[in-house]
């Protein structure tokens, strides 16, 4: 971090990031075909003015929130602006039946549950009559149904403004009263194996896996650096590598428009870093493959040795050791022949169909890496 010292809490977290980069685009998403950004200081404005609103709604400190939504910018404002709250909160995969959103508002005790689609509305409205603790509803979209019962985002906001206006340090005192040992996070697992389980997960449980993450990524990734958000946020890993971690970096985040839109935006916003799963390589790595294979005997080898030269670079790399001269020229031959020329195709030869199974990271802008 810029400040020099490491956060305690996800608030200061939250805070260093947007105090310490000051970046014009701390968010990106894309709206009406085009890509727009979210600074530092409109981060930090959008983040208190939804806690504050959440906080005129009655929610105290270790109330819950529910998170039904999709990746968005508004997911990290929503969970931000919760944890600044004193809060907690707890997401639901939007892909859910209403049975399974039932139970985990339930469960949590959700007292709030912001939602982004009028399909994710219609699902509350399904169930709302059947969740004693639920009190309010917030839609994110702004084209949403405005089904009754239900305050739009800008609504929130505009009741958190007011209150702001009048005690404009309130949100920063209520984060600074935050104590790692709090509680930050419900996350449900999938239910595959009876009822879903709520994993409590405290400030100190994650501040310490983005601590543990960035000793290992130390001068690898910083605030000119952009990453492409899409595996889910519900998830842990993309929560905690592909959002949290980024923030300590100042990475801009950019929120893919969906899976389908992977490729496309991958080449739109060309990502440094990215969390992504087996899949993806492994579909690049095959498309790659099927090009080499039509491809002359001779410039197959010469693919081959660069691959070969490239591993062997990515050695040295992860072993943070200085490759010899004689391999660094290697590569620059390699590079120029075989690696430049696949950088700009390698987000199309993904495809659309992007889901794995397990996680993983890569350094997608990196030339160093064979595309392996």
């Amino acid at each position: 971090m810029e400040s020099g010292k490491d956060p305690r809490t996800l608030c200061d977290l939250f805070y260093d990031s947007v105090d310490g980069f000051r970046k014009p685009a701390h968010l990106k998403f894309k709206e009406g075909g085009v890509w727009k950004d979210i600074s530092s200081d409109q981060l930090r404005t959008m983040v208190e003015e939804l806690s504050m609103g959440l906080r005129q709604l009655g929610v105290e400190k270790g109330d819950r929130v529910a998170i039904l939504s999709e990746n968005r910018p508004e997911w990290a404002i929503t969970d931000l602006a919760t944890l600044v709250a004193g809060a907690v909160d707890a997401p639901i995969y939007p892909s859910l039946t209403p049975d399974f959103v039932l139970y985990i508002l339930n469960d949590s005790e959700a007292k709030v549950c912001v939602a982004s689609t009028s399909a994710q509305l219609r699902k509350l409205a399904e169930v709302r009559g059947q969740t004693p603790h639920l009190q309010h509803v917030i839609r994110l979209d702004a084209g949403a149904e405005p089904a009754e019962g239900t305050l739009s985002l800008e609504e929130v906001r505009a009741m958190g403004r007011a209150a702001l206006a009048a005690e404009p340090g309130a949100v920063r005192a209520r984060a600074a009263e935050t104590k790692p040992e709090d509680l930050a996070t419900l996350i449900y697992t999938s239910g595959t194996t009876g009822e879903p389980k709520g994993v409590m997960l405290t400030h100190a449980n994650l501040v310490s896996n983005v601590l543990g993450a960035a000793s290992t990524f130390q001068g690898q990734m910083g605030p000119g650096d952009v990453a492409l958000s899409f595996l889910p946020l519900c998830h842990v890993f993309e929560r905690m590598g592909g959002y949290y971690l980024m923030l300590y970096y100042g990475v801009t985040i950019a929120y893919a428009e969906g899976v389908e839109q992977v490729a496309a935006n991958m080449g739109e916003v060309q990502p440094a870093v990215m969390c992504s799963v087996p899949r993806l390589y492994e579909k690049m790595y095959a498309r790659i493959n099927e090009k080499v294979a039509s491809d002359p005997p001779k410039k197959q080898k010469i693919f081959r040795w660069a691959l070969g030269v490239g591993r062997e670079v990515f050695a040295h790399r992860v072993n943070k050791t200085s490759p010899p001269l004689l391999l660094r020229l290697k590569h620059a031959v390699a590079d120029k022949l075989v690696f430049a020329k696949i950088r700009p195709a390698r987000a199309a030869s993904c495809g659309s169909s992007c889901p794995g199974a397990l996680p993983s990271a890569a350094r997608s802008r990196s030339s160093s890496a064979p595309p392996a």
